[in-house]
């Protein structure tokens, strides 16, 4: 008989799992664990960070996958240290062959996995990975000329061509009757709290775990052929909100994936076409991530790293709090303080506000938003602002520069969503909503605009002249 530890990360789920799918394939006992890696905790501390939404949403997952293992037979072990010392002593105290994990692509996890599988190889131990986030990873869809693709539209229709049925299929998890085990030699109960962690009580509302994802994504479903249609209007329920169930794997990517191309092939699907072509994007920015790590740091073009931007810390903290004059820059804002999350049209609007109005560096934003999003992750947060600042990979014109007004009064016509989070407007007519500063007499306590629109845009061409011109 031999055993092995299947080490959960972001992929909270005990169905379509390829790791555990693995271990349970080729050993008669499976052990299953979690680490709240200090590692990364203490990082989320020293940024001030105690009542963080993220660390809410994994405790609530790992409660509810702990369940279902134990339905199963088994359980989770759940320790709470540093991952790269824990899980070694953990396979060396169950005696186990080998550890099984899925593979994540950020530089941080690339070297933490290094580092254990060195560990395990120096205790005759083996490291299993898997793929398991992504339908197609690293190196697997490239160029004709068997390079990395770095723009999007040529590589989404790479990836559609090579799908198959088989990168859709689930992973089989169900164990054998015995096969899941039960530790002696550590505790297996999940007891940790928040406040055991180091952090405080949150507001998090968004349905969590298994059974949260299950629910959003069978909601979504009904009303996916309408996507393509609603899901730039932030007032509307247009988009899906799994975004956090796919960061932290409660929900499976073939499974979505799956179901969104069937749903493109029927008359009605533009909608669930445009879904999946999101569900790529996310897919390019990974392999982006994979192919070029310096990119964590650095503009992907890497000749913009010599962009004059601005420092201006008062405009970075009115743009940090909602307080730009601009109604829906600000009410997006707000939307990230209050809920840990932002509509995606409004990502794209606030990012540009940041690096094309103020002049400040994408990398501020960036890290903004990586404090504050449920759903942050690395490859897509990078990406995304990258795309915003024309710094990176596909990027848009650096001369297109998005302009607050006239998005305001196309995707938040009636200004339902500003006046939800802007509340400082409630009572102004749609007349003005999306400019109040052209009022008689402009509200009482909302901000005037911080910036011009039109003399920043001026700003922002100049800024890019003189990085084509080498001045």
């Amino acid at each position: 008989m031999t055993s092995a530890l299947v080490w959960f990360r972001r992929d909270l789920r005990d169905f379509d799992h390829a790791a555990l799918a693995a271990a349970l394939r080729d050993h008669s006992r499976v052990y299953c664990a979690f680490v709240f890696d200090t590692d990364i905790l203490d990082l989320l501390l020293a940024r001030g960070l105690k009542a963080d939404r993220r660390v809410d949403f994994i405790l609530r997952a790992v409660r509810e996958l702990d369940v279902a293992l134990k339905a199963r037979g088994g359980g989770l072990i759940v320790r709470h240290g540093c991952a790269a010392e824990e899980i070694p002593w953990l396979a060396a105290t169950l005696g186990v062959a080998a550890v099984y994990a899925n593979r994540d692509y950020e530089p941080f996890a690339r070297e933490r996995d290094g580092r254990v599988a060195a560990r395990l190889a120096a205790d005759g131990r083996g490291f299993v990975d898997a793929k398991d986030q992504v339908i197609f990873e690293r190196d697997e869809v490239l160029t004709q000329a068997g390079t990395p693709f770095t723009v999007f539209t040529p590589y989404a229709r790479a990836w559609r061509a090579k799908l198959t049925p088989a990168d859709l299929a689930e992973h089989d998890c169900v164990p054998r009757s015995g096969q899941l085990a039960l530790p002696d030699a550590v505790p297996l109960a999940p007891t940790f709290t928040l406040a055991q962690l180091g952090f405080a009580p949150t507001d998090l509302k968004i349905p969590c775990g298994m059974s949260g994802g299950a629910q959003l994504f069978e909601d979504f479903l009904t009303r996916i052929d309408r996507y393509r249609e609603t899901r730039d209007f932030p007032a509307v329920k247009g988009v899906s909100y799994l975004s956090p169930h796919l960061r932290f794997g409660t929900v499976s990517i073939r499974r979505l994936a799956a179901a969104a191309f069937a749903e493109s092939l029927q008359p009605s699907g533009k909608g669930a076409e445009t879904w999946l072509n999101e569900l790529i994007w996310r897919e390019f920015y990974q392999m982006i991530l994979w192919q070029r790590p310096a990119v964590v740091h650095h503009a992907f073009r890497r000749e913009c790293d010599a962009l004059r931007w601005d420092v201006r810390p008062d405009l970075l903290a009115a743009w940090q709090a909602g307080r730009t004059g601009y109604p829906l820059v600000d009410a997006a804002m707000r939307q990230l303080s209050q809920s840990g999350w932002m509509h995606n049209r409004l990502r794209m609007v606030t990012a540009s506000f940041l690096t094309k109005d103020l002049g400040i560096d994408w990398r501020q934003g960036e890290q903004h938003f990586a404090d504050g999003l449920l759903d942050y992750e690395l490859a897509s947060n990078n990406g995304g602002w990258q795309w915003a600042a024309s710094t990176g990979c596909d990027a848009q014109p650096w001369f297109r520069i998005f302009n607050p007004v006239t998005q305001s009064e196309k995707f938040d016509p009636q200004g339902r969503f500003i006046r939800r989070y802007v509340p400082e407007l409630a009572d102004v007519s749609d007349k003005f909503i999306h400019a109040p500063w052209k009022m008689p007499t402009p509200p009482a306590g909302y901000p005037a605009p911080v910036v011009d629109h039109a003399a920043a845009r001026e700003r922002t061409l100049a800024r890019f002249a003189r990085l084509r011109h080498g001045a």
